[in-house]
C-alpha cells in the first residue's frame, strides 16, 4: 500500500490505539444505562399506541346553575355561535343581571325569575338580549297558556316548553325547562336556529 506523504506511523498507531480504549471505555461505562434505556423505549411505544383515557366531559350550564356556579355569558353559546356573534359588524357584549328584555310582562311577574345572566349583544345593525333565570318548577305549569295568550306559539318536546313569537323585525324566543327560563329577544338579525342552538348548550 503506497503510503502517504506526512503521515507518521510512529504517531498514528498510538493514536488509533488510544482512539479504540476510549471508545470501548464509553461503551463500558453506557452498559448500566441499557436496561433503562430499554425500558424507556417500550414504554414509549406502549404509550404511543395505547388509547388514552376520555376527558371529564364539562357541565352544561343547567347543571352548573343546578350545583349552585356561577354561569356567564361565554359558557351559553358554542364556539360557532359564540364566533358568529362576535364577529358580526359591530358586536359589543354586555353581562349583567338585568332583567328579561320579554313583552310578556305578565308571565315574567308571574314567574318572579331569579336572574343568573343576562347577555346583551349590539350590533351595527340590531341586537340580541338572552337572559338565562331560575324559575319556580310550577312556572312551567302557566308558562303555555300565558305565552298562548301574548300570541306565542308554544310546544313541549324532551322536557322542555319551547314558546316562539315573531312581531315585525323582533323575534322572540322562551324555554322552561328543569325549573330554568331561557329568553331571547332578537331584533332585525336572527341568527339561524338562534334558540334551538342555545337550548342545546344550556342543556346538552
Amino acid at each position: 500500500m503506497a503510503r502517504i506523504g506526512g503521515r507518521n506511523a510512529w504517531i498514528a498507531v498510538p493514536a488509533g490505539i488510544l482512539c479504540g480504549a476510549v471508545v470501548g471505555a464509553l461503551v463500558w461505562l453506557s452498559l448500566p444505562m441499557l436496561p433503562v434505556t430499554v425500558a424507556w423505549v417500550g414504554d414509549t411505544l406502549r404509550n404511543a399506541t395505547a388509547p388514552q383515557p376520555s376527558a371529564t366531559p364539562e357541565q352544561t350550564p343547567a347543571q352548573t346553575a343546578a350545583d349552585g356556579g356561577a354561569v356567564d355569558c361565554r359558557t351559553l353559546y358554542a364556539d360557532d355561535l359564540w364566533n358568529e356573534l362576535t364577529w358580526r359588524p359591530g358586536s359589543l357584549l354586555g353581562q349583567s343581571l338585568g332583567p328579561p328584555a320579554t313583552t310578556a310582562t305578565s308571565f315574567a311577574d308571574a314567574a318572579a325569575p331569579d336572574v343568573l345572566v343576562t347577555c346583551t349583544w349590539r350590533f351595527d345593525a340590531g341586537g340580541i338580549v338572552t337572559t338565562l333565570s331560575k324559575v319556580d318548577p310550577d312556572a312551567v305549569s302557566i308558562a303555555e297558556a300565558a305565552l298562548s295568550g301574548d300570541g306565542f306559539s308554544c310546544r313541549t318536546a324532551g322536557g322542555a316548553t319551547v314558546c316562539a313569537r315573531t312581531q315585525g323585525s323582533v323575534r322572540e324566543e322562551h324555554t322552561l325547562r328543569d325549573g330554568l327560563w331561557l329568553v331571547s329577544v332578537e331584533t332585525q338579525w336572527h341568527p339561524d336556529d338562534y334558540g334551538a342552538r342555545l337550548d342545546r348548550t344550556v342543556w346538552g
